[in-house]
């Protein structure tokens, strides 16, 4: 049996590989899969398997996936394509003979407001309608996600936004690759859904207040209306629907959809998860 892992070439599939073989895992065991795998040339010297997986030309048959082998499908980055790329991997899992396949979706997908819900929630009926045993991770907000943010306070002393007073349960990337590992590599997760967040949900005057003290300069929390946030991104550069897609989930932010502790990620890795100053700290 193998780990195949999709998107080891991005940042979460690479620390799900890097978790795995943390854990003991053979390195033979692991397949990473990507569509440049000239980037995963350091984990082929460490005994991992490495082939070519690209989204948008899916084989028929794959020598490296056969029956019984666990299936990792990291979620695309390209909004709008995910849900036929997504499809043509659990199909090619589903005639390999996959013994389950581990999907990275998004909280509550099925439920709620997430304004990139959608194409998560149809992936996951995708899955279902296949028959594959399934576990689904939904990963809560990657704390990186605010590394921009933490460049415009050092640029400006200002984080500026429309999330009023939304809370945000974030955790580091790393944490949810270590669930990732951990559901891959041990039994009792079959057709389990996982809501996976930060132990702590912070505010975004807490985060001005962690940069105050990170930055080593005054931070404030610049609270802004949607149409203002609006108007100020595309003034920044931003296109029409990008700035738009970044206003609605500051949106959701506001509505509490991103603030939800479920105590599910710290619960799976074994620890509590790594707190916001703590991982804003190490980008200093």
């Amino acid at each position: 049996m193998s780990y195949v892992v999709t998107g080891a070439t991005g940042q979460l599939g690479r620390l799900v590989v890097e978790s795995l073989l943390e854990r003991g895992v053979d390195p033979a065991e692991i397949v990473a899969t990507g569509r440049s795998v000239e980037r995963l040339s350091d984990l082929a010297e460490r005994g991992v398997r490495v082939e070519t997986l690209d989204f948008d030309d899916v084989p028929e048959s794959a020598p490296w996936l056969a029956a019984g082998d666990v299936v990792l499908l990291v979620s695309g980055s390209e909004v709008g394509q995910r849900v036929p790329q997504h499809t043509a991997v659990v199909e090619l899992a589903k005639r390999s003979g996959a013994a389950r396949i581990v999907y990275t979706s998004a909280p509550a997908a099925d439920d709620t407001t997430l304004v990139l819900a959608p194409e998560h929630a149809a992936t996951e009926r995708v899955i279902r309608d296949s028959g594959l045993p399934f576990t689904f991770l939904r990963n809560g907000w990657y704390t990186e996600n605010y590394v921009p943010t933490v460049d415009q306070a050092r640029a400006t002393g200002v984080v500026a936004g429309s999330a009023g007073d939304g809370r945000i349960a974030s955790a580091p990337r790393a944490d949810f690759a270590d669930a990732a590992a951990v559901v891959l590599s041990t039994d009792g997760h079959d057709n389990a859904v996982y809501e996976l967040s930060g132990d702590v949900a912070w505010s975004f005057d807490e985060l001005a207040a962690v940069l105050t003290d990170v930055l080593g300069r005054e931070v404030a929390y610049q609270r802004l209306t949607p149409a203002e946030h609006h108007a100020a991104l595309v003034g920044a550069g931003l296109d029409e629907g990008t700035a738009g897609f970044v206003v609605a989930l500051d949106q959701n932010a506001a509505e509490g959809v991103l603030g939800v502790t479920t105590g599910h990620l710290s619960q799976l890795i074994g620890r509590p998860t790594v707190p916001l100053a703590e991982t804003v700290g190490s980008w200093s």
